[in-house]
C-alpha cells in the first residue's frame, strides 16, 4: 500500500503538474522594520564621537603648535650656543695672537738693539781700518822717497794704530739659547693645549664611578665612599655574596652602562700590577679560570700592566703597547665608552694619548664584528695577587673629574 502511494506521487496528476517535497522548508524572511529608537541612539553616538574628534583635533593642534615653538626655541638655543662657543674660541685665538705679537715684537726689539750695537762697532772698526790704510799709504810713500834718496825725519810711533778686540763686541748676537727655550716652551704649550682640548671633550661625558663593595673580592677594601680601594691581607667579615669574586682580585662598578657616552679615570700609580677596563655583568665570578679574568674572555675588555709590560686584552688575545719614554706605565688611565657604537678607548690620562681602541673598525685580532655591546657594561678593575701582602698595599683610586 505504501509503495502504491509513492508510485502515485511520482506519476503525479494527469494534468502534468509535478509535486516537489522539501523535507526542511526554509523559514520565511522576517520583514526588517526601521527602529526609530535605535536610529536616534546612533545619531547621539555620532554626535559624541564628533565632539571627541573635535576635542582631539584642538588638542593635537595645540600640541603641534607647542612642538613648532619648541623647534623654533631649539634653533634659537643652538644659534646662541654656536655664538657663545665662537666667542670663547675667538677669545682663545685673540689671546694666542696677542701672545704671538708680543713675542715677535720682543724678538724684533732684540734684533734692533743687537743690530744697532753691531752697527756702532762696525763703524768704529771701519774708521780704524781707514786710519790703518792711511798710515799704510804714508809709509809706502816714505819708502818710495827713501829709495829715491830723499831723507825725511819721521817717528815710527806716529804710525802706531793698534786696536784691541773687545770681548763684549764678540758677544753681540741674538740670544739663540733664549730663542730655543722659547720654541721648547711653545712646543710644550702646544702639546698641553692639544691634550687639554682633547680632555675637555672627554670630560663633557664624565661619569661618576662607584665601586661595588658587595661583589668585589673579599680582600679588596673599598673606601672613600666607593671611590678608592686596596688589597688587604685579611678578608672582610661581610657575608658571602653569590656574585662575589672568590679567587680573582676583581671589582666592578656599581652602576651599569646601557646607553650614551661615558668617561672616567683611575689612578694606578700606587699599584705595581693592574688591569682597568669594562665587563658585562655575566662575567664569571667564581674560580681562577679565564672566564673570571679581565680580557681573557668575550665578556670583558681591559688595559693591563704586569711585569713591566703594558698591553690591551680582549677574548684572550692581546696587543703589546708602547709607553712614554722613561716611564713603565701611565699614572692615570682614562676609559671612554660609546655604548651605541660598541666603542671602548683607553687613554694615558696625563698625556691624553690613546693607548688602545676597541671598535667595529679595529684589527681582526680582536674580532671586529663582536664589538656591538649586547649587555650592560660595568667599569672593571683587577689587582694581581701581591707577592708580599705585608708590604704597602696595592691601591687604586677613581679620579674626581671636573671641567
Amino acid at each position: 500500500m505504501a509503495a502504491e502511494d509513492c508510485t502515485a506521487q511520482r506519476e503525479g496528476g494527469s494534468d502534468g503538474l509535478d509535486l516537489v517535497t522539501e523535507p526542511y522548508p526554509r523559514s520565511p524572511k522576517p520583514n526588517r522594520k526601521t527602529d526609530s529608537s535605535s536610529l536616534q541612539c546612533s545619531q547621539e553616538q555620532l554626535s559624541c564621537r564628533l565632539a571627541e574628534l573635535e576635542k582631539e583635533s584642538r588638542r593635537t593642534e595645540a600640541h603641534v603648535a607647542s612642538l613648532k615653538k619648541r623647534q623654533a626655541n631649539l634653533t634659537m638655543n643652538a644659534d646662541e650656543m654656536v655664538r657663545q662657543v665662537r666667542e670663547r674660541y675667538e677669545g682663545l685665538r685673540l689671546a694666542l695672537d696677542w701672545d704671538e705679537q708680543a713675542v715677535l715684537e720682543r724678538l724684533e726689539q732684540e734684533h734692533r738693539e743687537s743690530s744697532s750695537r753691531l752697527t756702532r762697532v762696525l763703524q768704529d772698526w771701519s774708521q780704524h781700518l781707514r786710519v790703518v790704510r792711511k798710515h799704510s799709504g804714508t809709509i809706502t810713500k816714505l819708502q818710495e822717497g827713501a829709495a829715491m834718496g830723499q831723507q825725511q825725519e819721521v817717528l815710527i810711533e806716529d804710525f802706531s794704530c793698534h786696536k784691541k778686540l773687545n770681548a763684549d763686541d764678540e758677544a753681540i748676537r741674538l740670544n739663540e739659547e733664549r730663542f730655543q727655550k722659547l720654541l721648547k716652551a711653545l712646543g710644550k704649550l702646544s702639546k698641553d693645549l692639544e691634550a687639554q682640548l682633547q680632555r675637555k671633550i672627554l670630560l663633557l661625558d664624565s661619569t661618576e664611578v662607584v665601586i661595588d663593595s658587595i661583589t668585589s673580592h673579599r680582600q679588596i677594601k673599598v673606601t672613600s665612599g666607593g671611590r678608592s680601594m686596596y688589597v688587604s691581607p685579611k678578608e672582610c667579615s661581610a657575608p658571602h655574596h653569590p656574585l662575589q669574586f672568590d679567587q680573582v682580585y676583581c671589582a666592578l662598578g656599581s652602576a651599569a652602562i646601557t646607553a650614551g657616552q661615558h668617561y672616567w679615570e683611575a689612578s694606578v700609580h700606587c699599584c705595581p700590577a693592574w688591569a682597568v677596563g669594562v665587563a658585562y655583568s655575566s662575567l664569571h665570578r667564581k674560580g681562577r679560570d679565564k672566564s673570571a679574568k679581565l680580557g681573557r674572555n668575550r665578556l670583558s675588555w681591559c688595559l693591563e700592566f704586569q711585569d713591566g709590560h703594558l698591553s690591551a686584552w680582549h677574548n684572550d688575545r692581546h696587543v703589546a703597547l708602547s709607553t712614554r719614554a722613561g716611564q713603565g706605565a701611565p699614572n692615570k688611565v682614562g676609559v671612554f665608552v660609546n655604548y651605541p657604537k660598541g666603542y671602548v678607548a683607553f687613554y694615558d690620562a696625563e698625556a691624553m694619548k690613546v693607548l688602545q681602541e676597541f671598535s667595529g673598525a679595529c684589527s681582526a685580532m680582536f674580532e671586529r664584528a663582536h664589538h656591538q655591546f649586547t649587555e650592560p657594561l660595568f667599569p672593571a678593575f683587577r689587582f694581581f695577587k701581591p707577592k708580599d701582602v705585608r708590604s704597602v698595599p696595592d691601591h687604586m683610586r677613581i679620579c674626581e673629574l671636573s671641567l
